[in-house]
């Protein structure tokens, strides 16, 4: 969830291990206890950093849909002067390649258990979703001219489901390697891209 290279805060580590446990046997079937033991303190140690599971749920799904738009948006900052669009939608698609392949967890989180945040967390996440997906629309757009706006709304959301159904590919290990499945992502991004503008 974090691409800092530095050690993970104890916070991190207790939000790592609750999007696994959440993902692998659903929010209902994980005990304050086991996320506990598998960072190594106590179950009741962990209010000293969360006032429940559902603190941890809100904080991983409107988490990591923020950060997703800050990384766009940072990009995006980086190539400020790139003249290529296209360079532009390629830095989009690693982006999102790295969340898909390193957090699929929270890919699973999402799909399941959304539905359990807060009608106020639920909102911010959707906002947040929408600002990311208008990002991508323009620069899609910039690609693709001839694509009307609908449309590439539609193709971005269909790149998305693309690029979020690693949690479907396979078990760790019987994949190619990361670089290979991440190129072959990305491949696949961009060919749904050209294919959305042969149809206008």
């Amino acid at each position: 969830m974090t691409t800092r290279t530095d050690a993970p805060t104890r916070r991190e580590q207790i939000l790592k291990e609750a999007a696994r446990l959440f993902a692998e046997r659903g929010f209902h079937g994980v005990g304050v206890d086991e996320i506990g033991a598998a960072v190594g303190i106590s179950g009741p140690g962990l209010y000293r950093h969360f006032p429940g599971k559902d603190a941890m749920l809100a904080e991983l799904l409107v988490g990591i849909s923020g950060q997703l738009l800050t990384g766009a948006k940072r990009r995006l900052a980086e190539a400020e002067g790139v003249t290529s669009s296209e360079l532009l939608l390629d830095s989009l698609i690693e982006g999102h390649i790295d969340f898909a392949l390193d957090d699929r967890p929270l890919i699973t989180l999402h799909d399941r258990e959304l539905d359990r945040l807060r009608d106020s967390d639920r909102k911010l996440v959707r906002q947040l979703q929408r600002q990311y997906v208008e990002l991508w629309v323009e620069v899609v757009r910039e690609v693709y001219p001839d694509l009307a706006e609908p449309s590439a709304r539609s193709a971005v959301h269909s790149v998305f489901g693309l690029l979020n159904s690693t949690p479907h590919l396979g078990r760790p290990g019987s994949l190619p390697g990361r670089g290979a499945t991440a190129e072959l992502l990305h491949r696949m991004a961009r060919g749904a891209f050209g294919a959305a503008a042969l149809g206008g």
